[in-house]
């Protein structure tokens, strides 16, 4: 039977190094991914995600069971540290966006995801982080709310407001194609 990620954090904690290798292996991905679409940056996701786990290894780690899931405390971690960065950060720098040589950088060099992730980026972070989790990593109303840690309803609430806002900010995007098609 396939442990827990809290049995595997506590066997971190008494120093067995392939517990926190299996957590890194089964919860890596998925902090990793929720970064990239939340900041819309290769080396932001990837800075995200080492630190999210470094603090969870550092001395003190403060997860507590009881108030939920470690994989939530990762979440929650995540956002808060994309919080502090966005600061710093603005999606439109001169960086390029998620470059690669694959097929989604391809994509992600178009000018219409190139607005999404600057709209992404303007929502408020709860809406943003609704989003992310429901509609680009395709993940229940349920195990969004467990993560964001708030009821189902507000999930639920959140993800139509901040649908309102994208569409209302990238339809400006789609009048040209429009118009341009209809001549």
């Amino acid at each position: 039977m396939r442990p827990s990620d809290e049995e595997l954090y506590r066997r971190m904690q008494r120093g067995d190094r392939t517990a926190l290798a299996e957590l890194y292996e089964r919860l890596g991905a998925r902090i990793y991914r929720y970064a990239l679409y939340a900041s819309g940056r290769r080396p932001v996701a990837e800075e995200v995600t080492q630190e999210v786990f470094l603090r969870l290894i550092g001395a003190g780690g403060r997860f507590d069971e009881q108030r939920g899931s470690l994989e939530a405390y990762l979440y929650g971690l995540a956002r808060n540290l994309l919080r502090g960065m966005s600061r710093t950060l603005s999606i439109t720098s001169n960086e390029d966006p998620l470059s690669s040589g694959d097929l989604l950088s391809e994509l992600i060099d178009d000018e219409r995801t190139t607005a999404l992730y600057e709209a992404l980026a303007e929502l408020p972070p709860g809406y943003r982080d609704a989003v992310v989790l429901c509609d680009l990593e395709e993940r229940s109303y349920e195990e969004a709310a467990r993560l964001m840690q708030c009821p189902t309803g507000t999930v639920r609430s959140r993800l139509h407001r901040a649908r309102l806002l994208l569409s209302a900010k990238l339809t400006p995007l789609k009048a040209p194609a429009f118009q341009a098609s209809a001549r």
